[in-house]
């Protein structure tokens, strides 16, 4: 655990399987995401596959032990799982982008995958628009071009990291509700800390609008918190060494772009292409081979650059999960996490879970913070920082900053996006 910035929720389970603050191994993550993928594959079937004992079997044993993270996830997903019937699934930004589309992903049909983003496009009208009511960054908004990722009628799968009270997942499935209805929806989360209350919110809105809600969980249990957090800083801050010899790289063509402007909080714009199936815009199970290549050769391109034995990958914000993919096949020693908005306070002690970080402006909004946590000098040979969009020196030299002071000495920059015209 550790302690927020943030007067609604003073507290943060800072988790071992999302690749967020703590760097994991990036199978670790992919199979916490398939796991639940398992959970969902044996409610809709009604637990009549045979199959199922072996799945979880082989699930527990991978999230357990890193070492057979891969191997896991591998037999997983060459089951190739199929649905019954065409499934929506909705991942919530920024956390768990990434967990959302790599349960979606284990299904080989039949699926559809979208994230909710905190991205303003302001040529774009939102599908969906929903607020977050802890958090310290609260719209969210879902732009689907293609109408089949949120179409009415069948099962819609909710995926979080962690539930808590729930009352964004509510807050979600009443806008959703009145603009696509359907009789079915699943939530799922690593973690389940609902109380007996808030279940019966749950239970209430099912009445309410004749549906039905099923979670699907990792862990489910209680918590109390009482009081406020007390931070006191134990120990120096680890110091830096030498300032990191930074390198920029592009593979962009390597994925699809997809043309989209962007507003910050300033009213400044920004048109440098997204890419298309990140799942900001929707994704549907045909577009899972092509999206594939493109990831292996982009994992061969830096796989190429690689110098030392132990190699951190870094996925930006949202832009999450084609990182984590492509951290997965460069190689051995290579280890995964994301930077994030949440805010949290660093302590340099034994037992807590975020002993380091260092904050920056946004390339993608200059009035938002953004951070990297738990990465001390020495710890990794070299640093592959995944940019979905290519963004101008200005715009990205706070973040270049923070980088060259890792104490790490050979630092990646990798543009996956072409930069804007003009």
């Amino acid at each position: 655990m550790a302690a927020r910035l943030n007067k609604k929720r003073s507290f943060l389970f800072v988790s071992k399987l999302l690749g967020k603050h703590i760097a994991v191994n990036p199978y670790t993550s992919l199979l916490s995401g398939a796991a639940l993928a398992v959970l969902l594959y044996e409610d809709l079937n009604h637990g009549e596959d045979e199959r199922i004992a072996e799945w979880k079997q082989r699930m527990v044993e991978g999230l357990i032990d890193p070492d057979q993270a891969r191997e896991s996830y591998a037999y997983l997903m060459n089951a190739k799982m199929t649905l019954p019937e065409e499934v929506r699934f909705v991942g919530f930004a920024e956390t768990a982008t990434a967990l959302g589309q790599s349960m979606y992903e284990l299904f080989a049909d039949h699926a559809t995958y979208i994230h909710s983003t905190r991205e303003y496009l302001p040529e774009m009208e939102p599908d969906i628009q929903f607020e977050e009511e802890h958090s310290h960054a609260m719209s969210h908004r879902c732009y689907a071009l293609d109408s089949e990722s949120l179409a009415e009628g069948g099962p819609l799968v909710l995926v979080d990291d962690e539930i808590t009270t729930g009352n964004t997942t509510l807050n979600i499935i009443r806008d959703i509700q009145r603009t696509y209805p359907r009789k079915q929806y699943y939530i799922a989360s690593l973690l389940d800390w609902r109380t007996e209350t808030d279940e019966q919110k749950f239970t209430a809105l099912e009445v309410e609008l004749g549906i039905t809600i099923t979670p699907l969980c990792l862990l489910k249990g209680k918590i109390q918190v009482m009081g406020e957090p007390a931070i006191n800083a134990y120990g120096e801050k680890p110091g830096t060494e030498s300032a990191s010899l930074i390198h920029v790289v592009s593979v962009a063509g390597e994925l699809e772009p997809w043309a989209a402007v962007s507003a910050d909080s300033e009213g400044n714009h920004w048109s440098a292409p997204y890419l298309r199936y990140t799942g900001r815009f929707g994704i549907h199970s045909s577009h899972n081979v092509g999206l594939g290549s493109g990831i292996a050769r982009i994992a061969a391109i830096l796989r190429e650059k690689r110098k030392g034995q132990r190699t951190l990958v870094m996925g930006t914000g949202e832009f999450m999960h084609i990182p984590m993919r492509i951290a997965a096949e460069m190689g051995d020693g290579v280890m995964y996490q994301s930077t994030t908005r949440s805010p949290i306070h660093t302590v340099n002690r034994p037992g807590y879970a975020v002993i380091a970080g260092e904050g920056y402006a946004s390339p993608e909004d200059p009035t938002v913070r953004n951070y990297i946590y738990n990465v001390l000098p020495g710890q990794y040979d070299e640093i592959f920082v995944l940019m979905e969009r290519h963004m101008s020196e200005e715009r990205m030299q706070p973040l270049l900053d923070v980088l060259s002071q890792l104490g790490c000495k050979q630092i990646y920059v990798v543009y996956c996006g072409v930069p804007q015209e003009g």
